[in-house]
Formats: C-alpha cells, sequence, structure tokens
C-alpha cells in the first residue's frame, strides 16, 4: 500500500540539504528508518506483533520506542516521559513517539492489513485539557495516513479517574479513533466494556487466573464488537491458559507477548506464523 504524502515527506527527511533549511527532530538512516531526537535522547520505533490466538494470524502491532541500538533493545518511553520537567515536555514527547510510530508503520509495504496499537501515556490524561486526539489527527492527515487504522491504547486509571476515562475516551472517539483499555479483572473489564465501549479491553495474560471470569468477559465483549487483547503472554503456560478460557468462551481473543514474539524493528514479513 502507498501513501504519497507519506512518501514525499521521507524524501525531504531524506535530503541533506531540505534537513539544513528545516531543522527537525525527525530524520532517516540509511535504511530508510526515521529516528527522533528528545533533549539529549535519540529514540526510534520497534514493534510487538498482535495475533488471533488460535491461528496465529498477526492482525496488529503496537509501537513501542527505543533507543538507537543494533539489538532494538534500549530506553523506555514511559521512563523519559517520568523524567520530562513539565506537562508540556510530556505532551511534547508523546507526540513525538505517536508520529514516529506512525512513520516507520506505515513505510513498511507489509503494514496493509495490519492495525497500529499506540500507547497514551497517563500523564497526559490530565496534561491535555480538551480535545483529545485532536492534534495527532492533525498530523495523521497531513502524511495522508489513515486513521481508521490506529488504536489508541489508555492506560489503566483508579476509580476516582472514571470521569477523566470516560472523557478522554469519548474526546478520541469524536477525532475518529478506535481505543483500547487496561482492565486488572474481568469484573474491571466488564464494568469498562459497559461505561466506556472500547474497542479492544487489555488484559494481563499473567494473571488471567479466573478462566471462568475472562470467559464470561470475551463472551461480553464479542457480543459488543470489542475485542480482548491479552497481553505479556510469555511462556507456553500463559498460552495454554488462554486456549483454555477461548474454549470455556466460545470465542478467540488476540494475544501478544515474548511467546510468540520479540519486538522487531521490520513488521511481521508474514500474516500468518505458528505459535511457539
Amino acid at each position: 500500500m502507498s501513501f504519497p504524502i507519506l512518501q514525499q515527506y521521507l524524501a525531504r527527511l531524506a535530503d541533506p540539504a531540505e534537513v539544513a533549511r528545516s531543522p527537525s527532530s525527525l530524520w532517516l538512516d540509511v535504511a530508510g528508518r526515521a529516528h527522533g531526537r528528545f533533549f539529549n535522547c535519540t529514540m526510534t520505533s520497534v514493534f510487538h506483533p498482535v495475533r488471533e490466538l488460535d491461528s496465529g494470524t498477526a492482525v496488529a502491532c503496537e509501537g513501542l520506542v527505543r533507543g538507537m541500538s543494533a539489538e532494538d533493545e534500549g530506553l523506555s518511553l514511559w521512563r523519559l516521559l517520568e523524567n520530562a520537567a513539565s506537562d508540556d515536555e510530556s505532551v511534547e514527547l508523546d507526540r513525538l513517539c505517536r508520529m514516529l510510530h506512525a512513520i516507520n508503520f506505515f513505510r513498511q509495504p507489509d503494514c496493509e492489513r495490519l492495525d497500529l496499537h499506540l500507547n497514551v501515556h497517563g500523564r497526559l490524561l490530565s496534561a491535555v485539557s480538551s480535545n483529545h486526539g485532536h492534534a495527532f489527527r492533525r498530523i495523521l492527515d497531513a502524511l495522508g495516513l489513515p486513521l481508521a487504522r490506529i488504536v489508541l491504547q489508555l492506560p489503566a486509571t483508579t476509580p476516582q479517574q472514571g470521569w477523566l476515562l470516560g472523557y478522554v475516551a469519548d474526546n478520541y472517539r469524536r477525532n475518529g479513533f478506535r481505543f483500547a483499555v487496561q482492565a486488572g479483572s474481568p469484573q474491571e473489564g466488564l464494568a469498562l466494556l459497559e461505561r466506556v465501549r472500547p474497542d479492544v479491553i487489555r488484559c494481563d495474560a499473567r494473571i488471567a487466573r479466573d478462566w471462568e471470569g475472562m470467559a464470561r468477559l470475551l463472551s461480553a465483549a464479542a457480543a459488543r464488537n470489542t475485542r480482548v487483547l491479552f497481553h505479556h503472554a510469555e511462556g507456553a503456560a500463559a498460552l495454554a491458559a488462554l486456549n483454555g478460557i477461548a474454549e470455556l468462551a466460545g470465542v478467540q481473543p488476540l494475544a501478544q507477548g515474548h511467546a510468540l514474539d520479540m519486538p522487531r524493528a521490520v513488521l511481521p514479513a508474514t500474516l500468518v506464523q505458528a505459535a511457539a
């Protein structure tokens, strides 16, 4: 899939003369991979696939920021945000990372049938006063990138922040984004399903011990066209538990974790990969 406006933008980033005329916090390396700079930190993107549990089909990738290294390992976005001196700086960094991930994702041919999941840091919920998602929507529109392929992952919130989560979710929906929420238990997932009507509910596979509760969540979510994504699936035992939950529910969830993939700069080359 070709994105002509993005290609034009990448050509400018790759042109030393153009970069010299218009200094930017973004640039391309010799392989065409976009990098960004925030204060003294240099960063780029890696992508962690999200797969259908039963077939192993990759349906999305989560964009993660990393320091530049040959091993695709490095600094964490959250650590950078925690060290940002002000709310304004944290907003600037968050938007820079999302733009960086969007560029590095949609420049690759294998993005065609994948969605891009992007994190929103908890500090951003209160730092942005209104119209969450508007600025990022303008960036995507300017680059000619498909808004419908983006899922924004909202952070976990406390019960006291329920109103804030609802407000932010409504803003993202109004700006055309799909969004995911974090659920620490089946009960919380069911409550979020009712209250904010998310597109994706993220659950930690490491604590998915209540098989019957999780199966009820899967069934209720499926009835509302919401997907349940189990992240941190880190081994064979976790995958076995998720398969047991799926069998109870009669619904297949999404899965993500090191038992299936490691984050890499390059998107999965095939749409189907056998689960490890």
